[in-house]
């Protein structure tokens, strides 16, 4: 990953650490929600994550 995609990469996690489980006061990055943050030579951006339960209402 060449310097300006890393930058982009870190500035995601960054922004995803500012989104947080609607039931505990931890963000999504730091739970460990997120497996990959995936950007292509055109910078889109592919985020593959989970959900806390198989019952969270936002998998709807």
């Amino acid at each position: 990953m060449n310097d300006e995609l890393q930058k982009l990469q870190d500035k995601i996690v960054v922004l995803l650490r500012t989104v947080y489980d609607p039931e505990i006061p931890v963000n999504i990055y730091d739970l460990g929600l997120i497996y990959d943050v995936d950007i292509d030579d055109t910078n889109n951006v592919t985020i593959e994550m989970t959900f806390t339960s198989p019952s969270c209402p936002a998998a709807d």
